[in-house]
């Protein structure tokens, strides 16, 4: 682990004991490339990534899916799929939001996850299957970071929970998709101050940043 991670007031009880990166590797998440994932602020209406000093990074929510959900077995397991997929974009998108400017921190850094919002598409008014679908997300980001209900998770315990949030699972949204999930971890503060005062807070990078950071 990085020394941010190493000198976080997390006690030791509860520290992961295993590199996050492995996780991914087996789960078969690609990450990506620096010029894929890291772009400049210029004709952005919004940022995807905040940084604030206090160590809580907020990411942007990610519309996707086949369409309404309803309460269907097989509908539920698509909407289940679609938010495993947009979990898989948020690890890769907070990878190269922690790592692109080199402050030597990466997705170790994760402390915990603090919240959980999915926004779950159905106009069906009868419709309760909201926190069924959420659990696509939820499931797939406690299998990266730590959680009983995560894929290396065995008889219910993981070697570490930074990946349980706090949640809210809603129904009732109109869109050409099925749910639109944001979160909010924490790192560690002295990590996030150094992101913030190499770069800024944001990302998309301002161009002055992006243009420091892709000479290295």
């Amino acid at each position: 682990m990085s020394k941010y991670y190493d000198n976080s007031i997390i006690p030791d009880f509860l520290k992961r004991k295993f590199n996050v990166y492995d996780r991914i590797n087996k789960l078969g998440i690609d990450l990506g490339t620096f010029s894929e994932n890291v772009k400049t602020l210029k004709d952005s209406e919004i940022c995807t990534e905040i940084f604030h000093e206090s160590g809580l990074v907020y990411l942007s929510g990610h519309g996707y899916g086949p369409g309404q959900m309803y309460d269907d077995k097989s509908r539920i397991t698509e909407g289940q799929k679609a938010a495993e997929w947009i979990a898989n974009s948020m690890i890769r998108r907070l990878h190269w939001a922690i790592t692109c400017g080199g402050e030597g921190g990466d997705l170790n850094d994760v402390l915990y996850t603090v919240k959980a919002i999915g926004m779950v598409v159905s106009t069906d008014v009868a419709f309760d299957g909201a926190p069924s679908v959420m659990n696509g997300f939820s499931r797939r980001w406690q299998s990266v970071f730590g959680g009983g209900k995560g894929e290396f998770s065995k008889n219910g315990l993981d070697t570490s929970f930074s990946g349980v949030h706090a949640r809210s699972a809603i129904g009732g949204f109109t869109g050409r998709f099925s749910i639109e999930p944001e979160i909010i971890v924490a790192i560690p503060p002295d990590l996030s101050k150094e992101i913030i005062k190499n770069r800024g807070w944001i990302l998309p990078l301002s161009p002055e940043a992006y243009e420091k950071i892709a000479k290295k």
